[in-house]
């Protein structure tokens, strides 16, 4: 049998280089053009549950006198890109380095349902869970009884747990203040953030580096952040905004007593 052998083909340094180039160059262009599994995050508005939000109070009491409050008490949040936003390369690059925005895994961000209106409804729900268990755990810490008070809580265009605390704390301020005739914020602007349970312990909650920022643009001098997270409360804290730890609904108001009448230890992070 005759074997032929043919004489090898050889490419240039260049010609070469060319070659392995361009699946380099398709992925840079897939990289650069798909889209990626992030969300965008950036500070939200915040609202004062003393208050009034878009026309509304955001707390209403009957079965109890309410008090005239001073202070405020701000619910912090953080606005992200829909769930159905397409997030680029180039995007991803402009945010990675900015310390007033965040670049976060579009899971943490909308962990339950894939359409718009899966995790709306599904914000919309833990919104409404809540508030319930914010006016239970604030009712409990004061040992009133729900049937006796009747507390409803309003704040359009929110979703998420995340503001069970500052509802708690709106409702212990509007009963009973600091329990002896002052107001428990001491006429501050008081921000934070947290989950809270039926028995008064607080949770921990995402974008607290955002919501920090969001509270120090709307005055807030104080911030209360569950404990867990203290350390990325103090990533980019804002100057003039003091971080207070709080792991229950009683540590909380506790602290913001101690602050108002200037005695007992205010602890930190």
């Amino acid at each position: 049998m005759d074997l032929r052998f043919s004489r090898p083909f050889r490419l240039s340094r260049s010609q070469a280089l060319g070659v392995c180039a361009l699946p380099v160059v398709a992925l840079l262009a897939v990289a650069v053009f798909a889209p990626l599994p992030f969300s965008l995050a950036q500070p939200g508005m915040t609202a004062d549950v003393l208050g009034e939000n878009k026309g509304d109070p955001v707390i209403t009491i009957s079965g109890a006198e309410a008090r005239e409050t001073s202070g405020q008490l701000r619910m912090t949040t953080i606005e992200a890109t829909g769930p159905d936003a397409r997030v680029h390369l180039g995007d991803v690059l402009d945010d990675w380095f900015r310390t007033d925005r965040a670049v976060m895994p579009r899971d943490a961000v909308y962990p339950n349902g894939d359409s718009v209106r899966e995790i709306e409804d599904y914000n919309a729900e833990e919104m409404k869970k809540s508030q319930d268990t914010a006016v239970e755990a604030a009712l409990d810490h004061l040992g009133e009884e729900s049937g006796d008070v009747t507390v409803t809580l309003k704040l359009a265009d929110v979703g998420g747990p995340s503001a069970g605390l500052l509802f708690s704390l709106g409702i212990v301020d509007k009963l009973d203040g600091d329990g002896s005739g002052g107001d428990l914020t001491g006429g501050r602007v008081i921000a934070g953030t947290g989950t809270i349970d039926a028995d008064g312990k607080v949770g921990a909650v995402g974008g607290v580096a955002l919501k920090t920022q969001a509270a120090r643009r709307d005055g807030a001098t104080v911030f209360l952040v569950p404990k867990a997270e203290c350390s990325d409360a103090e990533t980019e804290l804002p100057k003039g905004l003091r971080l207070i730890p709080v792991t229950t609904l009683k540590d909380a108001v506790g602290s913001l007593v101690a602050l108002e009448k200037g005695r007992g230890q205010v602890p930190a992070c």
